[in-house]
């Protein structure tokens, strides 16, 4: 059978919830940076999040930023958003994927680990170092995803 050459490419799973990620990022409360998070076994999406204000408190964007060492501490970031988003729900995640727009700080990388969760997929690289060295240790993947077109 040859191929159509005027079909258009079909999305690897790994850009489908790339992108899934990118969407929810889309709904962040918080300007300095919209982080999206997808969490994602056997090819089923399982939770997600992004990042915002603590459940019933004003949002960053509406009253301003509480700024600690230049980073704004008001907000509830992505992956811990959709860990919480999991439970709330009673939805196991041990063994799962995380797909987030950014990778984890140091604090979510901790609670990814201690999650279950043994795959974080990540578009841009984001301030912490520490991650690789510490995943290699914990037998994480930390996988890089880039979308077609340079999204």
């Amino acid at each position: 059978m040859s191929e159509n050459p005027s079909k258009k490419r079909r999305a690897s799973w790994d850009e489908y919830f790339m992108c899934m990620a990118q969407q929810a990022a889309t709904r962040s409360t918080c300007d300095r940076k919209h982080i999206g998070a997808v969490i994602v076994r056997d090819k089923t999406v399982l939770s997600t999040g992004y990042n915002g204000s603590i459940r019933g408190m004003p949002h960053c964007d509406d009253v301003g930023h509480m700024m600690e060492n230049d980073h704004c501490v008001a907000t509830v970031h992505a992956e811990a958003n959709a860990i919480i988003q999991a439970a709330r729900h009673g939805t196991a995640i041990d063994g799962a994927d995380i797909y987030v727009t950014a990778s984890p700080c140091w604090n979510c990388f901790k609670l990814i680990a201690n999650s279950g969760i043994r795959r974080i997929f990540y578009m841009e690289f984001y301030r912490d170092e520490k991650i690789l060295t510490v995943a290699r240790q914990a037998g994480i993947e930390l996988r890089q995803v880039t979308l077609e077109g340079g999204e």
